[in-house]
């Protein structure tokens, strides 16, 4: 569900670490094969650090070898923005989450193209990886 009112930067001051922080709300990037959720294998979903707001799921991760977690595609129901990004001397893809504005990486058109051919490169900080048990119903 879409938020209407953000928080303002004193809440996310205090309920984010340094680096969520730095990554989700001044647009920051950490450092490549640095991120917790780099090579995180198991079965389960992967949610906005900010909001919970359901991003994307184990299913849909590959190993890109880029430095930071990759998935070939969002979950039908995630609210991603696409937002044009020129910093850096180049035009980008910058993705947020469209219910928090939390920055959470680029997309590139270098993906799987079995999947459609897009890689959501994504900080790790960024998002909330939440465990499958085994009792877990899949959509």
């Amino acid at each position: 569900m879409r938020s209407n009112r953000i928080p303002d930067d004193d809440f996310w001051r205090e309920n984010l670490s340094p680096i969520q922080y730095n990554v989700t709300r001044q647009g920051g990037t950490e450092p490549p094969f640095s991120g917790r959720l780099y090579l995180e294998d198991r079965q389960g979903d992967y949610k906005c650090i900010c909001c919970g707001e359901g991003l994307f799921t184990s299913e849909m991760k590959f190993h890109s070898s880029c430095g930071w977690p990759s998935f070939h595609s969002e979950i039908p129901s995630a609210e991603i923005a696409r937002i044009p990004d020129y910093k850096y001397g180049m035009k980008r893809i910058e993705v947020k989450c469209s219910n928090c504005e939390a920055h959470l990486g680029h997309v590139f058109n270098d993906g799987p193209t079995e999947h459609g051919g897009e890689r959501y490169c994504i900080n790790s900080a960024s998002m909330e990886f939440v465990e499958r048990g085994d009792n877990d119903n899949e959509d």
